[in-house]
């Protein structure tokens, strides 16, 4: 590994944080009906809870991503995310999962990483 590699998980967390971040804003400017509405209609259960939750994971849990605050837990929640995305909306429908699939391999690379040394949660954790 060479000496600028560390850094690459700033680059990663504010590639997926970004991505994130605009579709959940995209799903705040529509609001939470339109959202539960969407996810009913592909089969999500619960549609209004999974509509909350979806909308604050894109947004709060972007925000914490692009500042590299509790990444793993967040990637983790992300990586679900595409995972039921794949599953239930773009697969089924003939769709190829291509920006879900690069969110998910994102996220999964950042639950391994960690936050990295270029974020607001390496201060947190100097006193461990």
């Amino acid at each position: 590994m060479n000496r600028l590699a560390p850094y690459a998980t700033f680059v990663l967390r504010l590639a997926v944080g970004g991505v994130f971040l605009h579709h959940g804003l995209q799903k705040v400017h529509n609001g939470i009906a339109a959202v539960a509405t969407f996810l009913h209609g592909v089969g999500i259960p619960f549609a209004t809870p999974s509509a909350v939750y979806l909308v604050a994971v894109e947004t709060v849990g972007a925000v914490c991503l692009l500042l590299g605050i509790l990444t793993q837990p967040v990637a983790a929640l992300m990586a679900v995310n595409m995972v039921v995305a794949i599953l239930a909306a773009v697969l089924p429908h003939g769709g190829v999962p291509e920006l879900e699939g690069l969110l998910l391999a994102g996220s999964l690379a950042l639950v391994a990483l960690g936050d990295g040394p270029l974020s607001v949660g390496i201060y947190f954790k100097k006193g461990q």
